[in-house]
């Protein structure tokens, strides 16, 4: 708020400025036309002041709406950083879940993303290492307790690796599932950023 409110104050001063400056060129150009024309004196001052006032007016009129709306794109800037660290939250969070919650976590995303239950499923090298083999056994547990395919669940877990945060890539032949943390909050995060704003901002 303080950027806010010195947008302000300096909009403020600056059309304190034109008012000074219009309302003092305006006393100015009276006070002679009074000293040469006397009876028409009054009739232009009026004109004069109330042309210069309503100048000022105008400008003043401007400038705030200027400060508004310099106003509302910092408030927007700092609503849309908010949204975003918190879809950089969830990913840490995910991230760093404890390693039985991460296993189970992995196996569902395995199981539900599966087609045929015949997959290669494509972890980190750092989750392929500690996890992959009690993932893969996990996801297949599922597929067999669901009964949800035409043949039990027979997912292997692949010898390649892939540069990802976390989650998984579930492949056969040459046809890849994406379920990697990364590809799925971004899929979700036009969907999720308008209720993730009203969570933070109502």
């Amino acid at each position: 708020m303080n950027g806010i409110n010195t947008i302000t104050d300096r909009i403020d001063q600056d059309a304190q400025q034109e008012i000074n400056a219009l309302t003092a060129k305006a006393q100015s150009e009276a006070a002679e036309i009074t000293a040469r024309y006397k009876a028409q004196a009054e009739r232009e001052t009026q004109a004069i002041l109330q042309k210069g006032t309503a100048g000022a007016a105008l400008r003043q009129e401007r400038l705030a709406s200027v400060a508004q709306l310099e106003a509302r794109k910092m408030v927007l800037a700092a609503k849309q950083e908010m949204v975003e660290k918190a879809f950089e939250r969830a990913m840490k969070n995910m991230v760093s879940l404890p390693d039985a919650d991460y296993i189970a976590l992995l196996a569902k995303l395995a199981a539900v993303a599966s087609d045929t239950g015949r997959e290669q499923i494509i972890l980190s090298q750092k989750d392929r290492t500690r996890f992959g083999k009690q993932i893969v056994a996990r996801a297949n547990e599922l597929l067999e307790k669901e009964g949800s395919h035409a043949h039990p669940g027979k997912l292997t877990l692949s010898e390649e690796s892939r540069p990802m945060m976390g989650g998984l890539i579930l492949r056969e032949n040459r046809v890849e599932t994406n379920c990697t943390f990364e590809t799925l909050i971004h899929v979700q995060r036009d969907e999720l950023a308008a209720s993730v704003a009203k969570a933070l901002f109502d």
